[in-house]
């Protein structure tokens, strides 16, 4: 096994506000409290005892976990970190996902393991406290078409149902179908008997989504002591009910967010939009936006409405109705958790870094915020195809005309490189634009569009050398074009294509041990990990 690391930043996946908050560029420190640094660990402990959740807090969370988890066998790590929150010194990582049918896209499994490791390495450096890995399920989203399918070597394996609604309450009436499909691509090894296994027993064994999903993530890591919370749950909501009310009336996450994204949308690109009103409300069958229209409260598309009075009142007698959007949502998790970091994708911490004003407005602390790990799968024979082709790991993450280019250069005969004769022409119109100030001004203008024809020309001539290298090694670009494509699926990273099971089938439960062994979260760079 070999393991390579690359910075986020050379594979060209990330966006440019991961990149700079990895280098903690100043233009992005405004909007998050600390970077994820042990130091700052040690600072984000001393916040959180200054500011804890109540007794009375501890005590519901354990008791809706206990009741949630009733009917599953509890390892013994998983069981003694429920009981540890009811400590004031027991505190939180924690990461989110939504109810992808058979986990979904492979960094599913990055994101819990950065969790679990993440508070291993906690336990190290701060031995007098508890860390806890929790996974918050993602039950009250309502998006069933981006959770019902998953790929499995290139076929799609998906789930139809016409149920609506907040996708943990859903049935799992149909998955015996998927299983049965799913089941003719795995083959009889003992690899593809377990995953068998785990599918038919989270799946058609427990009758809700929420509950088959809680199954299916304690079999892959309970015994890492994962703790797997479905905050859909009314004694829950009740923490969170004044803060519910406070944005009914005040509108705070709108305007506090609004005013963030005027100014990170100076340098950054905004991930989500806030609403005057930043709440759904569900039922088993709805979950549909609140809005306020004419000092009436009305739910979208339904003929549900309230006063001001009636949905104050109806929000404390039964706040299980009201479901935090994504704005919200992260006030929802700091306010019932003793949490100290969210792990999360760029795109999820993108928007975490919209909400710092707003946790400040309404007094909750915000937490450190940490990119999960990424990685790449190797197996010994693709490395060795990369090894016979010339093309280093970190090569394998370049555009692909921008590949074949550097690939076709290094093997041409004639080492053919255009940039001399590109640098001569900048240096000459340079010089021709000095003139040009110095004699006639007006003749600048002739002068740039001259070198704009000069500098196109010479690159449809390099295009054209490319072109006819390409052809003339063409056994050679067909075989980068193969491998890269195999390794980078419709050219994006495996971890949002693949599933954890094609790995699970070659390497069974070792694979989660070596990702496990293999994944360092404060490490901050991309994993290569060749098996």
């Amino acid at each position: 096994m070999n393991v390579t690391n690359i910075p986020y930043k050379n594979t060209g996946f990330f966006s440019k506000t991961m990149e700079d908050y990895l280098k903690a560029d100043e233009n992005i420190q405004p909007f998050y409290n600390r970077y994820p640094s042990l130091r700052n660990f040690e600072k984000q402990l001393e916040e959180k005892k200054e500011n804890p959740i109540s007794s009375t807090q501890r005590k519901r969370l354990v008791d809706v976990l206990r009741k949630q988890y009733k009917d599953i066998d509890l390892s013994f790590d998983t069981q003694k970190n429920i009981e540890s929150l009811l400590k004031e010194n027991t505190f939180t990582v924690t990461t989110g996902h939504q109810l992808n049918l058979f986990t979904g896209p492979l960094y599913f499994l990055y994101k819990i393991i950065s969790t679990i490791n993440m508070c291993e390495h906690l336990s190290m450096q701060f031995p007098n406290e508890n860390f806890v890995p929790v996974y918050w399920m993602a039950t009250e989203d309502h998006d069933f078409e981006e959770i019902n399918f998953f790929n499995f070597k290139g076929i799609k394996v998906q789930w139809n149902s016409d149920q609506t609604g907040p996708v943990g309450r859903f049935t799992t009436e149909g998955l015996q179908d998927v299983f049965e499909v799913f089941a003719e691509h795995l083959g009889t090894s003992k690899n593809a008997i377990q995953i068998k296994e785990i599918f038919e027993k989270g799946y058609l064994k427990h009758k809700k989504l929420a509950d088959a999903t809680r199954y299916i993530a304690d079999k892959l890591f309970g015994k890492y002591g994962l703790v797997i919370l479905d905050a859909d749950e009314r004694e829950l909501k009740r923490a969170l009910t004044p803060y519910v009310e406070y944005d009914l009336l005040h509108e705070t996450s709108y305007k506090e967010v609004s005013k963030t994204i005027t100014e990170l949308e100076k340098s950054y690109k905004v991930q989500v939009n806030p609403r005057e009103i930043n709440l759904f409300y569900i039922t088993d069958r709805i979950r549909e936006r609140i809005i306020l229209e004419n000092g009436i409260y009305k739910v979208n598309n339904t003929d549900i409405s309230w006063a001001k009075d009636e949905i104050l009142e109806h929000l404390h007698s039964e706040p299980e109705c009201f479901s935090p959007n994504v704005i919200m949502r992260p006030l929802y998790q700091e306010v019932i958790l003793p949490n100290l970091c969210y792990i999360g994708g760029g795109g999820e911490l993108a928007y975490w870094l919209e909400l710092k004003a707003y946790f400040d407005k309404v007094n909750v602390p915000f937490p450190i915020l940490l990119l999960r790990n990424s990685a790449q799968i190797l197996s010994e024979k693709q490395q060795k195809k990369l090894e016979n082709l010339n093309v280093s790991e970190e090569e394998v993450f370049l555009k692909q005309d921008d590949l074949l280019a550097r690939k076709v250069l290094d093997n041409g005969d004639a080492k053919v490189d255009f940039t001399k004769q590109k640098q001569f022409l900048q240096e000459q119109f340079d010089d021709l634009r000095e003139l040009a100030q110095k004699t006639d001004v007006s003749f600048v203008g002739a002068v740039n569009a001259q070198e704009r024809k000069q500098v196109k020309g010479l690159e449809n001539l390099e295009k054209r050398w490319l072109r006819a290298e390409k052809r003339r090694q063409k056994e050679t670009v067909e075989r980068i074009v193969a491998l890269q494509n195999e390794l980078l699926p419709n050219q994006s990273l495996e971890e949002r294509q693949r599933n954890f099971s094609e790995f699970y089938l070659e390497y069974g439960a070792d694979f989660i041990t070596i990702l496990k062994e293999n994944l360092h979260p404060l490490q901050l760079e991309f994993t290569v990990i060749t098996l």
